[in-house]
């Protein structure tokens, strides 16, 4: 494939794991890496089929912020004892702040200014784009079918609707197929369409199509159901939405359309 997602998911986590890690004196450096591999040991000697990868410090002390390749982001303790998986919350003196959420937020941010449109499903408005949305789709999903009725409007307010795979079932379901023939289609826009309003059933599957590789980048970046929009600025919508609502949420103005 002509861009690798999965290698800029661990190079982008990498930086911004870089970023949020405060300086350290050389000493303290060895005291990081020991602990990341005590915790990377531990959490792969009870799953050795999952790989774990320690982005750096969390903002809780003695909390480490670990990836599981494919999957969420868990808080582990520094001796790898425990870990939490679900939300951690800082308390600032005005409201609760969301650690998991800050930093999927800036590594969607980071990966979606440099996916290649050219591995999604592209609706593009007839003149400029004012506005993209990456939306993970499901061709057995309802929501997502109603979704799809709204392209037309989007596309007229000129919003660029940009559509990854994402099969709820797995890869190895009947979902995965429908898909996965839409991708390998000579006309993907088209049989994509077709899918979602059930005039096709037909598959065909090539062996290089994207939808693994869109499935896996979901599950890393907080997807757990479909239709999930990500905006440019990383922020995740989960959930259904009119062509109105995001209109609204893009800062539109429909009136002039």
């Amino acid at each position: 494939m002509a861009y690798s997602i999965l290698r800029s998911i661990f190079a982008i986590a990498a930086s911004l794991a870089v970023l949020a890690t405060p300086a350290v004196s050389a000493a303290e450096k060895i005291v990081v890496e020991s602990t990341s591999t005590i915790i990377e040991r531990k959490l792969s000697a009870v799953r050795p089929d999952l790989t774990f990868k320690v982005l750096g410090q969390s903002s809780m002390p003695g909390v480490y912020e670990v990836q599981v390749d494919g999957g969420p982001i868990l808080f582990v303790a520094k001796d790898g004892s425990h870990f939490i998986d679900g939300n951690l919350y800082k308390i600032t003196s005005t409201e609760f702040i969301d650690i998991k959420e800050v930093r999927l937020t800036e590594m969607r941010r980071q990966i979606f200014s440099k996916l290649n449109p050219d591995e999604m499903i592209v609706f593009k408005p007839a003149g400029e784009s004012k506005a993209i949305i990456n939306v993970f789709t499901d061709i057995d999903c309802g929501y997502c079918r109603k979704l799809h009725k709204e392209v037309p409007m989007l596309n007229a307010m000129g919003v660029e609707v940009r559509y990854l795979a994402y099969p709820r079932a797995g890869l190895e379901s009947e979902s995965y197929l429908k898909i996965a023939t839409a991708w390998c289609a000579d006309d993907p826009n088209q049989a994509l369409t077709n899918f979602k309003t059930g005039k096709d059933s037909s598959i065909a599957v090539c062996d290089d199509n994207p939808v693994a590789d869109h499935f896996k980048l979901g599950g890393s970046i907080g997807v757990n159901g479909t239709p999930a929009t990500v905006l440019m600025d990383g922020t995740l919508l989960p959930g259904y939405r009119t062509a109105a609502d995001f209109a609204q949420l893009l800062g539109l103005d429909v009136q002039s359309n």
